[in-house]
């Protein structure tokens, strides 16, 4: 039993014919029903119900089609694999960056992979962390950054570093100590990522410590940008939260104050990408590149 033999069976299944299985495969059609016909006598088995127009399996070919199936998606998969090492010298990088990717210095990351790699395209897509997993899980973007918890049915996940989130208020007196969650819950609160809501994984992670102490968090506003809360913080509005990547950063307005939760919460950022579909070298590299940043920024933010 060969790959080539398997080849030519899976593709008469699919296209209904040894003519259109030969032409897919670029052989002649005389060759394709040759193969098949070698399977078969290997196997000691008909796999086609011969005499229609259109070719059928017989039992013993839809036991086989699954197997060889795998096989042939596997060796093409490898080769891919095999190919993906030629290189830089042109195709597409396609990468998912967390939507607040500036506090975590990824802005430069597109002239930092640009200077080594010139004739490579780039398209980096900046989302909320559940949208870049379900991209990255149907395969419309390669690989990406998230913050974890997030749905990772398909997916292959590393744990990069965590950044410890904080309780952010004009208030000197509400961050005097650590927050408990039963305070935050009766806090006024901004909240951002407001389209996702409670899907974001940072409020996902607040929902279920809620949920578990029997309270609710209800935010008085809700908006998009983290950027946005703070300024409203600022303005009194009320209060938010913020990692200490947003906190360190020189856009972080003056006179607020912050506090750690009583039970820390942390964002773990994680890089993912689809189980078992090697990632092409470009995205390798853009992907090799956002790691090194987040790992040598996870080592500065516990110094």
């Amino acid at each position: 039993m060969t790959l080539v033999q398997l080849r030519a069976f899976v593709e008469a299944e699919r296209l209904g014919s040894f003519t259109a299985a030969a032409h897919a495969m670029d052989i002649a059609q005389a060759s394709a029903s040759e193969l098949v016909r070698r399977l078969e006598a290997e196997l000691d088995a008909e796999l086609f119900v011969r005499g229609s127009r259109t070719l059928a399996l017989t039992s013993a070919g839809q036991e086989l089609l699954p197997y060889a199936q795998e096989a042939v998606a596997a060796a093409d998969g490898g080769a891919r694999a095999v190919h993906s090492l030629g290189s830089l010298g042109g195709g597409t990088a396609t990468f998912g960056v967390l939507r607040n990717a500036d506090y975590y210095l990824l802005a430069n990351l597109v002239q930092m992979f640009h200077a080594r790699y010139p004739a490579v395209r780039v398209r980096l897509v900046g989302q909320n962390s559940a949208e870049t997993a379900l991209a990255v899980a149907a395969g419309r973007i390669e690989a990406g950054l998230v913050v974890l918890p997030i749905d990772d049915e398909g997916l292959a996940v590393t744990p990069l570093m965590r950044d410890e989130v904080h309780y952010v208020s004009a208030s000197a007196e509400r961050t005097r100590t650590p927050v408990t969650i039963e305070a935050f819950s009766r806090a006024p609160l901004v909240l951002y990522d407001a389209h996702y809501g409670w899907k974001d994984p940072t409020r996902r992670q607040i929902a279920e410590r809620a949920q578990l102490a029997g309270v609710r968090v209800d935010p008085l506003i809700e908006l998009e940008r983290v950027e946005a809360a703070l300024e409203l913080v600022a303005a009194g509005a009320g209060d938010t939260i913020a990692s200490r990547a947003v906190i360190a950063s020189p856009s972080f307005p003056a006179g607020l104050h912050t506090t750690p939760f009583a039970e820390p919460l942390y964002d773990t950022i994680a890089l993912v990408r689809r189980h078992g579909h090697p990632l092409s070298r470009a995205t390798r590299e853009l992907a090799r590149l956002a790691e090194d940043t987040i790992r040598e920024l996870g080592h500065g933010l516990m110094t």
